[in-house]
Parts: structure tokens; C-alpha cells; sequence
């Protein structure tokens, strides 16, 4: 790896006596990527954020952004990085310019440099026509784009963005995918943390999971997948036919199968791929037990978090397609 743009070591924070946030959470990651950070409500992921983006203090350990220290110079750090959050932090009541202009103000430009900045970033993101309308008349993927444009103005070296997405519609949350990418092929770093699987399979380079505070795995999206080792079988039976389902499958792929916990669809390894999907069938249908539904395919990063947490992802786009009907279908990044 080049010298990594982003490093944190042993970076651990507790709220209260009991709640630990982090714990002991170690990684790092080279210029140039968009990193992925997946995890449930509550995993941590907007604590690490907020660490480093020198909003919080942590109990413990180091972190480095940009060759920065942000817990030693936090002022410099925040002229290197930028950050949108999950909510659009923009004024209604001021026009699109206007809301750019001021955070370049308080990144400390003057007012021409603010002004001439403010002019490049919305043309950059579509934005140059409905610059002079009130916020209050956008979207909500204006007011999406309209925040990142803000989090740019800075020329950060390493942009944070925390769940993006969240609330937009499909059309919307594709416009704001290819920004993503074209900031990333400008030269901008980005950590993308995110709920949607699917949006960490199609952008992110690398990909962290967090859950309960701790780091749990880290790799590419391919590296992951092949952690499952091959296929996987899927199926839904009538709830009353769960456990004896449950049992059946146990004995045949030797390993306690996972359960949805919100579908109640059943996911085990199908090592040896058509014969193990065959030995599922036989053994259903032994047992009298006739499948709602039963697939083979190669994992997901929704098996992979399953596998990981022991439970689903809290996705809130789970029931939107994209619109090129596929899931996890990864850009191909320029060489």
C-alpha cells in the first residue's frame, strides 16, 4: 500500500458508563478510493466520522487524515477534509449560491475566492441553473447535491460522507452515485458510510463491516464474498415448518443456518454448489416440507453481512431496484 491518506489506530470511545461507541478500532486506507464503511444503527460508524472529522474527542488512540494528526492539530485537519452528513445542513432561506458561499466563508476564503469557488462546485454538480433559487424550491436530491457541493468548496483532500443516500429517491440516489465516482476519478478520497449493500457493492474499493463498536472484517467486496466460500442456498418455508426446516438443513451442510430476521428466509452454504442445492430438495421434501421459495446463487454482501452480525442489514431502500434491474453490479474503476 502507498502511504495510506487515512489511519487510525486503537481509536475507542465511551458514552456513559456502559455505551462503548468504538472499541479499539484500527484501519487504514490509501488516496484515491472511496472506502466503504457498513455496519447497523448503532454500529459506531457516525462515532468514527465524527472522530475524524475532529467533532469528538475519543477516549483512546490516534488517528491521521491527510498527514494530519486531528487530535493534535485539528485546525489544519479541517482545511485537508470535508463532510456531508445523513441530513442536507443547508438554509432554506438562502439560495443555493448563497448557502456555498457562506461555508467557504467559514472555511476562511475571502469573498471573491468564496464567490468564484462556489460558481465552479455547482456548475460541477449540476446545480449552476437553480443556483439562485431558494433552497426551500429543491428537491430533496437538490438539497442532497446542493450539501455536497458545500462539503467541496473547501477542496478537501478527503471527503467524509455519511449515509448520502438516505431519504432520496432511486432517479436521485444514482445522480449522487455518479458524482461520487466523478469526484473520485477528480482525485478526492472519499470514506462512504452506508446502510445500502448495494451502494457499498457498486462504489466502494474496500470495504470496512463495523458492529457493536468493534472492526469485524475488512477487504473488497470480492474478497468478502469469497469468505463464504462458493454458492449459497436461500429459501422461505411456512412458519410453521422453521424449526423442523432448520434441523433438516443443519445436518446436511454440517453448519447452524442463518435466518432473516425480518423475511424469515434461510440461508446456508452450498459448498458443492447444484448437488447441495439437490440434497436440500430431497431432504424437504423427506420431510414433507414444500419450500415457499428456494434459490441457488453466488453470495451477496447482504450473505456476507449475515454471516458477520448474525443479522440483517437495517437497509431502508431494501424494497428499490436499481434502475439497471441488477443487484451489486461493481463500477469498473480507471487503471
Amino acid at each position: 500500500m502507498t502511504n495510506p491518506i487515512v489511519r487510525v489506530q486503537g481509536i475507542t470511545k465511551t458514552f456513559g458508563d456502559t455505551v462503548k461507541a468504538l472499541d479499539d478500532v484500527t484501519l487504514e486506507f490509501e488516496p484515491g478510493i472511496i472506502y466503504g464503511l457498513l455496519g447497523p444503527n448503532g454500529a459506531g460508524k457516525t462515532t468514527l466520522i465524527r472522530v475524524l472529522t475532529t467533532l469528538l474527542r475519543p477516549d483512546a488512540g490516534s488517528a491521521v487524515v491527510a498527514g494530519v494528526d486531528v487530535l493534535a492539530d485539528p485546525k489544519t485537519a479541517r482545511t485537508k477534509i470535508g463532510l456531508a452528513g445523513q441530513f442536507a445542513a443547508v438554509d432554506d432561506y438562502l439560495t443555493g449560491r448563497e448557502n456555498v458561499e457562506m461555508v467557504g466563508r467559514l472555511y476562511g476564503l475571502s469573498i471573491a475566492e468564496s464567490t468564484r469557488r462556489a460558481t465552479e462546485v455547482l456548475e460541477r454538480i449540476g446545480l449552476s441553473d437553480a443556483a439562485d433559487r431558494q433552497v426551500k424550491t429543491y428537491s430533496g436530491g437538490m438539497q442532497r447535491r446542493l450539501d455536497l457541493a458545500a462539503s467541496l468548496v473547501g477542496r478537501p483532500e478527503v471527503l467524509f460522507l455519511d449515509e448520502p443516500t438516505t431519504g432520496i429517491d432511486p432517479r436521485s440516489r444514482i445522480d449522487v452515485w455518479k458524482l461520487i465516482t466523478d469526484l473520485v476519478d477528480g482525485g478526492t478520497t472519499v470514506l462512504l458510510t452506508t446502510q445500502y449493500l448495494d451502494e457499498a457493492d457498486q462504489l466502494a474499493d474496500r470495504i470496512a463491516v463495523i458492529d457493536e463498536g468493534r472492526l469485524i472484517s475488512e477487504g473488497t467486496s470480492d474478497d468478502m464474498k469469497d469468505m463464504l466460500g462458493g454458492s449459497v442456498i436461500e429459501l422461505s418455508v411456512p412458519e410453521e415448518s422453521q424449526s423442523e426446516t432448520i434441523e433438516a438443513l443443519r445436518a446436511i451442510v454440517g453448519s447452524e443456518p442463518l435466518v432473516h430476521g425480518v423475511t424469515r428466509e434461510i440461508t446456508v452454504p452450498a459448498a458443492e454448489g447444484p448437488k447441495t442445492l439437490t440434497a436440500v430438495v430431497r431432504a424437504l421434501d423427506a420431510a414433507s416440507i414444500i419450500p415457499q421459495d428456494i434459490a441457488l446463487h453466488k453470495p451477496s454482501l447482504d450473505d456476507v453481512f449475515l454471516t458477520l452480525t448474525g443479522h440483517p442489514a437495517e437497509n431502508p431502500g431494501a424494497d428499490e431496484q436499481q434502475p439497471n434491474g441488477r443487484r451489486g453490479r461493481r463500477r469498473r474503476r480507471k487503471s
